[in-house]
């Protein structure tokens, strides 16, 4: 029971894992340097995919509102760390709570 308190949950782990598909792809550095523009296709590809991940993910484990809000601070968490903006940071994570809630339906 001890050990469970202090291991990272599996939403914790799965919302980190989003994050570092994001960042594989479209790391911060890029992300925050305006002279290193991404075409807005490419970047909403890569969102969608990491999305559609979270969305199957939602199918396999039901997630009730509290674990899609936890999922969701998780990931704004992960993003924040990672060095991301604000901007892009509240823009991924609304995209990611609308994918997980439309499968939940």
């Amino acid at each position: 029971m001890v050990f469970k308190l202090f291991s990272p949950s599996k939403i914790d782990a799965f919302a980190k894992s989003l994050a570092q598909d994001i960042a594989k792809r479209y790391p911060p550095a890029i992300a925050n340097n305006p002279q290193q523009m991404v075409s807005q296709k490419r970047l909403t590809d890569i969102l969608e995919e990491t999305f559609a991940k979270a969305a199957a993910f939602q199918q396999e484990n039901s997630l009730g509102w509290y674990k899609k809000a936890k999922l969701g601070n998780e990931f704004r968490w992960e993003m924040k760390e990672m060095g991301y903006d604000e901007k892009f940071i509240e823009m991924a994570t609304e995209g990611l709570i609308v994918y997980v809630t439309r499968a939940s339906k």
